[in-house]
């Protein structure tokens, strides 16, 4: 049985998030099927998750989670070596709701599970209820025998924050400081339980995301480290973009920012598109009370 450790952090235990560039033993994904999110009842959603599940699975074994109503559906479509497990969920962004793995110099692996509320609860949160995607990285623990730290008292979403694995993490205003997140904190204890549970020294704040109506502003939609001491940045010079100035400010902020070792970062362009895919007519998405609703012409972040 994996335990909870309650008495100490991360940081103390000399456990560190990793930075995505390093190896990785194991990816997981939740099969998507919401059809008050995902247009036509989830079924272009789910060729594309196949599609993207088969291309990991040549370089890294893959583990796919899915309802009870789906289970057969998707164990048809994924190949044999791709290991499908049965569990309750809300939604399929595991990289938010699921664990982020911490490991130490031995090699050993825990898991931060971080309170979840569908980005940002009944303020402005997508959806009720939550509490099955609450649950998935606790269940994801249990499968994988490893001992978690739970933060009930902290919301955070794994695409949130983004760290190099050399003590700097990298967030943005617009969403850890939303009132649907922790109102009850301030900014500065913010940066400390982000050191404390992802073992950093330095956290760099940018201000604006691009999907404000969607996660607050993630900063996985806007920059990334790509290797310790170097980011990629959405960029666009178009001033009629509706992501301009949230792209300027951010390419601006990270080009004058240094890293937890002191190094500046160099920052490499990621081109906005010219043109924004967005929800039209055609798409054939549910209406659900206690759900966002999707309107047409909205652009799609994802």
């Amino acid at each position: 049985m994996a335990k909870r450790i309650e008495k100490t952090t991360p940081k103390q235990d000399g456990f560190r998030m990793p930075g995505e560039y390093e190896p990785q033993e194991k990816v997981w994904m939740i099969w998507p099927e919401r059809p008050d999110n995902w247009r036509d009842g989830g079924k272009p959603a789910q060729e594309a998750f196949t599609e993207v599940a088969k291309a990991i699975s040549r370089f890294t074994p893959m583990n796919v989670v899915v309802s009870q109503q789906q289970f057969q559906n998707c164990r048809r479509q994924l190949p044999e070596d791709i290991t499908v497990y049965e569990m309750s969920n809300n939604d399929a962004w595991i990289r938010d709701c699921g664990p982020s793995f911490v490991i130490n110099d031995k090699g050993e692996l825990r898991a931060n599970d971080w309170g979840f509320n569908a980005w940002g609860g009944l303020v402005d949160g997508l959806y009720f209820p939550w509490d099955q995607d609450d649950l998935v990285a606790q269940k994801i623990c249990e499968i994988e025998h490893v001992d978690s730290y739970r933060t009930d008292d902290f919301i955070l979403e794994g695409g949130s924050f983004h760290v190099d694995g050399e003590g700097t993490v990298l967030v943005t205003e617009m969403c850890l400081l939303s009132e649907g997140r922790n109102p009850h904190m301030s900014k500065e204890e913010i940066e400390q339980k982000l050191c404390d549970y992802l073992n950093c020294e330095k956290v760099l704040w940018l201000g604006d995301g691009i999907d404000p109506e969607e996660t607050n502003g993630h900063v996985d939609d806007v920059a990334c480290f790509v290797r310790p001491g170097e980011v990629a940045c959405i960029y666009t010079e178009d001033k009629n973009s509706p992501f301009y100035e949230a792209a300027q400010d951010a390419y601006k902020r990270l080009t004058e920012m240094t890293d937890a070792k002191g190094r500046k970062l160099k920052v490499h362009k990621i081109c906005c598109p010219i043109e924004n895919v967005t929800i039209d007519g055609n798409f054939k998405i549910d209406y659900v009370e206690g759900t966002m609703p999707r309107e047409d012409g909205d652009i799609c972040i994802a």
